[in-house]
């Protein structure tokens, strides 16, 4: 069918090429964590202090938060960009443009100067925060797609941790380097992510989209060990095509207006995934660690030193939903998450309240138990969630939308947080867990569970591959009573004669076995 090109054994495929796909997705998460965590320990550095002329809380917020405003940009942007040139051809601009800007930061001459590099630096996450799950979700099988994407969430987490050890080590240097170093770091990793994406395969999900069959089939086959032939890589293969050539034939629009004319029900989930990630209170902490330690009393380093500590739990936390996520499912993950995250939070904003003596080592185990809490359910799933439940013709623009809501609150977040520490105090920490009880109802009852299920049949998933047979045999009612009063020998449809009649839907798995039991259940009655 194809020409495999190298032998098997002269190039990664199977299991080691999907690990190395997925190691060097979470480079690209690695560096908007790093990034997310680099600034909450120099922000509370004297040289830095000293060099922008000890700004104020709304400087800080803004200094912080204003990365969010690019990555909003081209999150939306990205979605289009996408679908032109492809997730490899995205994930190289994000990384290139991402570097950028972490120059820009390093050698940055003043304030204005060091807006313009996070602004920068922005567009690059941007990019790679919209792209990275959607190459991801397209690359994995179905039954660990949920372990792959959680292990590149601890791409990110390390990324975070990272950055905050080095704020640490960094802080015992007595000059302007102590907060330079961590900030140049970012443009070495950028350079490492952009040479990488130079040789990773690229989507076949987007190769069959855009009718290079014979690439996306060679990277099928590389997935499924390498020969062309092999019978599952085939099947793959026409289960995609299948499914692109069927949304072809349908006529559905790929613009945004038809997406949410459609799939309004998918983008909003996805979308609320993202928004409740940020409004669960995870960037108070990400951003403003040091910060909020220093509020419940520990001071200078010794606040950077326990935001490393909470970081490295952090890290772990992120750990068992490799196990988890294709085994207890999305649902359960998020739920127990959220009640945790709840009571965590408002003990911390308790224990800051009643201010006693032991209040440091408090608010310390909560915010551990919280980012805990947080690792290993809000923080990898809101990332798995909207790619997998949106179709391919707008999986790209669907993910856009729902990422850049994340940069969205992200930058409410990140903004607000040095203000309200300021203005409501221990107030903060339960009015963000008031969200986390609200998020528990929102997933109890809207989201359905998607564990397992194969891309090309989410549509079962959401009852619409059922809607759509229900109509496809309505309309063969309606055309049956038509044929029998013009005669068999003249075509409907304004169709040529000699047509068999409108293209049924193929059916997926979950409908195939509703309707094999129910037609068990129907013999077993007659």
């Amino acid at each position: 069918m194809v020409n495999p090109g190298l032998p098997p054994k002269s190039r990664l495929v199977g299991q080691p090429l999907l690990y190395a796909i997925s190691v060097f997705a979470s480079l690209g998460v690695f560096l908007f964590g790093y990034d997310q965590g680099v600034m909450s320990g120099i922000i509370t550095g004297p040289h830095f202090r000293k060099y922008f002329n000890n700004p104020d809380a709304i400087a800080i917020g803004t200094m912080v938060a204003v990365l969010e405003v690019g990555a909003f940009i081209t999150s939306v942007a990205a979605g289009r960009l996408g679908d032109i040139i492809g997730r490899k051809g995205t994930l190289f601009a994000g990384a290139i443009v991402f570097t950028i800007g972490g120059a820009i930061q390093t050698f940055t001459t003043g304030f204005w100067v060091m807006i313009v590099g996070r602004v920068v630096s922005g567009f690059g996450v941007g990019l790679l925060s919209t792209i990275v799950p959607i190459y991801q979700s397209e690359i994995s099988p179905p039954d660990h797609r949920g372990a792959l994407a959680c292990m590149e969430f601890t791409g990110n987490i390390i990324g975070y941790s990272s950055s905050v050890w080095l704020d640490y080590f960094c802080s015992y240097i007595n000059s302007d380097l102590s907060w330079r170093i961590p900030l140049f770091v970012q443009c070495v990793i950028g350079a490492l992510l952009a040479a990488g994406s130079l040789v990773m395969p690229e989507s076949p999900r987007w190769l069959l989209d855009t009718d290079q069959d014979d690439e996306g089939m060679r990277v099928i086959a590389d997935l499924h060990g390498g020969d062309p032939e092999d019978p599952k890589a085939v099947a793959e293969f026409r289960e995609i095509k299948d499914k692109v050539l069927e949304d072809r034939a349908s006529g559905e629009g790929r613009t945004y207006l038809a997406m949410w004319r459609k799939y309004k029900r998918r983008v909003l989930l996805a979308m609320s995934s993202q928004a409740f990630a940020q409004l669960n209170g995870i960037n108070v902490i990400s951003y403003y660690a040091p910060r909020v330690f220093e509020e419940a009393g520990w001071i200078g380093r010794d606040a950077i030193l326990m935001t490393g500590i909470n970081s490295l739990v952090y890290v772990l936390s992120t750990l068992p939903p490799w196990y988890l996520v294709d085994r207890w499912g999305r649902r359960a993950i998020l739920l127990s998450g959220a009640v945790i995250m709840a009571i965590s939070l408002g003990a911390t904003g308790w224990w800051m309240y009643i201010d006693v003596p032991y209040t440091a080592n408090a608010v310390v185990i909560c915010v551990v138990i919280y980012n805990a809490a947080f690792g290993y359910s809000w923080g990898p799933l809101p990332w798995l969630y909207p790619p997998e439940i949106m179709p391919l013709t707008i999986r790209a623009k669907g993910v856009s939308l729902s990422t850049s809501t994340n940069w969205a609150f992200n930058f409410l977040v990140g903004e607000s947080t040095p203000y309200l520490q300021e203005l409501i105090e221990w107030r903060l920490y339960p009015m963000h867990g008031f969200f986390c009880v609200c998020s528990f109802v929102l997933v109890y009852f809207l989201y359905p569970e998607t564990k397992g299920v194969p891309l090309e049949e989410m549509d079962a998933v959401f009852g619409e591959e059922e809607y759509e047979e229900r109509m496809d045999n309505e309309s063969d009612e309606d055309e049956d009573e038509t044929t029998s009063l013009l005669g068999p020998g003249l075509p409907t449809n304004n169709g040529a004669i000699g047509e068999t009649g409108p293209r049924r839907r193929s059916r997926g798995w979950l409908s195939s076995m509703f309707k094999s039991n129910d037609e068990g259940s129907q013999q077993a009655t007659n």
